[in-house]
């Protein structure tokens, strides 16, 4: 894989009386109704990873995108190409299938990345410290699985938020806010409309890139989630999830 240009926007000149928040936003629906949450009392300052998962580039347009829309005041794009060279995930070894069906109780499911958040929150904590942000929102939700991904939950911010407060400046303070960690997609989709984020710009399959799948989980979990909450799904999909 070749190497990606990095891109940033820094901080704007004009001073703003709101605090700054970093807002990790990959592009999929639960971090852009994350950053509409940030938007309401912080200057957003979008972070974007490209670690080679397999829809890197829809992804990547997607952020970017959500990022115009919600007015963020600066966004930052980083490469982490080491975690595709590390591998251990279906979502970055094109060789290994990734999955359509239910995950296998007490096994933690292929899509898993060797942990990403805790790699994605180092970027943050750093980025945030140099700009003197003071809070990093991180679109971790409720799992479907009872496994999920080790890396996602309020254990694991709590840990890491604590971690950031040790290793960094004496006078710097920042805390880590999961606002999803407890709700299902369901529930994230009813949030999601209630502040009117753009799902339309999001972009959540797994697999394929300028159409989605519509069949592998994150896929048919995000069809779920908006025919439960009883909206429409703005985007389109290869196939349709069957009643």
């Amino acid at each position: 894989m070749g190497r990606e240009k990095k891109r940033s926007v820094k901080s704007s000149d004009t001073k703003s009386a709101r605090p700054r928040a970093v807002v990790l936003l990959s592009g999929g629906m639960d971090s852009c109704v994350t950053a509409k949450i940030a938007s309401r009392n912080y200057d957003v300052y979008a972070l974007h990873a490209s670690y080679g998962q397999r829809t890197h580039a829809m992804e990547k347009k997607a952020f970017r995108k959500i990022a115009r829309k919600i007015g963020a005041a600066g966004t930052l794009e980083v490469d982490l190409e080491a975690l595709a060279r590390i591998g251990g995930s279906s979502l970055v070894d094109r060789s290994a299938p990734v999955p359509t069906g239910k995950v296998e109780r007490g096994k933690i499911p292929s899509t898993y990345v060797p942990f990403r958040n805790g790699v994605l929150l180092a970027v943050a904590v750093a980025w945030a410290e140099s700009i003197g942000a003071e809070k990093i929102f991180i679109g971790a939700v409720l799992p479907d699985a009872p496994e999920g991904y080790p890396d996602t939950s309020s254990r694991f911010f709590k840990a890491f938020e604590k971690a950031a407060m040790i290793g960094t400046k004496p006078e710097t303070k920042i805390y880590i806010v999961a606002p999803l960690v407890n709700m299902t997609k369901t529930q994230v989709v009813k949030k999601g409309v209630a502040l009117k984020a753009p799902f339309e710009l999001t972009w959540s399959c797994y697999q394929d890139e300028y159409l989605a799948c519509g069949v592998c989980l994150s896929c048919k979990g995000r069809m779920k989630a908006f025919r439960q909450a009883g909206f429409r799904d703005p985007i389109r999909y290869r196939k349709e999830l069957e009643d």
